[in-house]
């Protein structure tokens, strides 16, 4: 059972009853004709039927599929979209999925796929060629009319083409040597045509996706549950996964449970048999019980800080530098997270493609922030705080609710940073205005942020202007005219994207990851898994390449 607190603590920020009642449902194991399934002479047998209860931190947002990078939006569409290919998240090579093969021209400029017969949207209709052309102009070349953003996964996209019923071909152009991967990616999700006929503004309500996957949505009260089930007449698996038909589970009841505390509490008396985002500091409290904790790597760009040069105060790169030698990552790591959270020692996670240790350059060393700071013609003032022509070096962030236990990591920085005479103002706005002024570089001259991907593209969508744009650039998405641009880093970025030599391409992405840092754009802090736990009953849970669930093959043993 739930202790008082913790029961207080569901009533307010959901029913009880539909948690109790749900939780009820997850611990019984059902058989196709829906009664309970008996158990097996060999309980490591799969099992079929049963219902899962799985606590989100967050409500998802939007399920436009290039929205899918959000954790919650991933996590569902990963249950009701299929891919065209499927990345395996062990050996990272794209294997097979709904395009059965596919032929590369020599410059990459050029991609035919042919796609598995008899697959269908979960309406009835075909995931054809045409279907498929629909999603990638669409994820391609974005849908201005109805809002539809361009994809951050799809670079150098001109058309696609339906070469028969089976066949697409899409061309580039320029080279796109991260196409085939991006095809892969919760971005890149097939959605039925109806789907893609609506506005992006409709896309938050789950009911208006209809995908290829294993499970369809059933019902969702918006913001605080959604319903998915399994789609009986599934059988176009990943070619190489042993099931191919039909999921195991009946049923996925998601239950957005901001509070940590409830979630785990939920989880160890069975009321829930997965939630994502356990804090480091619960994990004992997980596995003493016997509960399994997951953490797969997000094999990325690092979980950091990044700055924004078009406000003065961090225009400087001595100031910059000194800021990230002020830094103790170590510290952070060491005091807030486990081993499943690793300091970071470059821009991207060492699982990531194309990592280099770049340890040397990010020493923590106190005397050398200073000195880079009074070079810098900073300061310190009456009050310790350093000065230069009237201004005081005061910076501010947002607390950044996705990425774990961000307000302490930040609270952190900001002791550090005092040391040298830095003042930095952790800011916890709401959701709405976080974002607004988090596109203003005077408002928020710092990001708390990050982004998974397993492919060296993964560095362009983070920092080039018309994707993520993290550092604020001229030419990308903001409520300010902005006038910083740096068009060295923007031409690794685009070779990084076009670059068909694949020792040529790590050569960029190193470049890049040295230049960021030589820059000081960036203060990588640690490596960011995804952090879940499951109940010892939940079998098979299996992540794809960048740690998003997937409950395909996930079963429930008679317990």
């Amino acid at each position: 059972m739930l202790s008082s607190f913790s029961r207080r603590s569901v009533l307010a920020s959901l029913s009880l009853s539909v948690l109790v009642s749900a939780g009820l449902l997850a611990g019984c194991s059902k058989n196709e004709a829906g009664s309970p399934a008996a158990a097996a002479a060999d309980s490591s047998a799969p099992v079929t039927g049963g219902v899962l209860v799985y606590l989100e931190q967050q409500a998802h947002t939007n399920l436009y599929p290039p929205a899918g990078g959000f954790y919650p939006n991933g996590g569902i569409l990963n249950q009701i979209t299929d891919k065209l290919t499927y990345q395996n998240p062990k050996t990272l090579e794209i294997e097979p999925w709904i395009a059965e093969s596919w032929t590369i021209n020599a410059t990459a400029t050029e991609y035919t796929f042919k796609l598995r017969p008899g697959v269908t949207f979960s309406d009835g209709s075909p995931l054809d060629a045409a279907a498929v052309v629909k999603n990638f102009d669409t994820f391609g070349l974005g849908n201005p009319a109805l809002k539809q953003p361009v994809s951050e996964v799809i670079n150098n996209y001109e058309r696609g083409e339906v070469v028969d019923p089976l066949t697409v071909k899409f061309y580039f152009k320029k080279p796109s040597p991260g196409f085939l991967q991006g095809t892969s990616v919760i971005g890149s999700g097939l959605v039925s045509l109806a789907t893609l006929a609506r506005p992006f503004e409709e896309l938050g309500d789950a009911t208006r996706i209809v995908g290829s996957g294993p499970f369809v949505v059933a019902s969702e009260v918006l913001g605080k549950e959604l319903v998915l089930k399994v789609r009986a007449d599934y059988q176009w698996g990943p070619a190489k996964l042993p099931l191919q038909g039909r999921a195991r589970l009946d049923e996925i009841k998601y239950i957005v449970t901001p509070e940590d505390g409830v979630r785990i509490g939920a989880l160890l008396s069975g009321q829930a048999g997965f939630i994502r985002q356990v804090q480091a500091y619960d994990e004992n409290r997980v596995t003493d019980q016997k509960f399994d904790i997951y953490a797969p790597s997000t094999r990325g760009v690092n979980n950091g800080l990044y700055f924004r040069p078009d406000n003065a105060l961090v225009a400087d790169v001595k100031v910059r530098q000194a800021l990230l030698h002020a830094t103790d990552t170590q510290a952070i790591v060491g005091t807030l997270f486990s081993g499943h959270y690793p300091k970071a020692t470059s821009v991207l996670a060492a699982s990531a493609q194309g990592y280099v240790d770049l340890s040397a350059k990010l020493s923590h060393d106190e005397a050398k922030a200073r000195q880079l700071l009074d070079e810098a013609g900073w300061v310190p003032g009456a009050d310790g705080i350093r000065q230069k022509e009237g201004r005081r070096l005061e910076l501010a962030a947002y607390v950044s609710l996705p990425q774990p236990q961000n307000k302490e990591t930040l609270q952190l920085v900001s002791q550090q940073w005092a040391k040298v005479g830095v003042k930095f103002n952790v800011l916890t706005g709401d959701a709405g205005s976080s974002v607004v002024d988090n596109l203003d570089p005077q408002k928020t001259p710092v990001l708390a942020t990050m982004v998974g991907r397993a492919d060296p593209d993964v560095v362009k969508s983070q920092f080039y202007p018309s994707n993520r744009n993290a550092l604020l650039q001229k030419g990308g998405v903001s409520q300010k005219v902005q006038a910083f641009e740096d068009t060295r880093l923007n031409a690794i970025l685009d070779g990084i994207a076009s670059e068909t030599d694949p020792a040529k391409r790590l050569a960029l992405v190193a470049d890049a990851q040295n230049y960021l840092i030589d820059q000081a754009y960036v203060i990588p802090i640690f490596e960011e898994p995804q952090a879940f736990a499951g109940a010892p009953w939940l079998k098979e849970v299996a992540f794809e390449a960048v740690g998003r669930p997937s409950f395909y093959s996930t079963w429930i043993a008679p317990h």
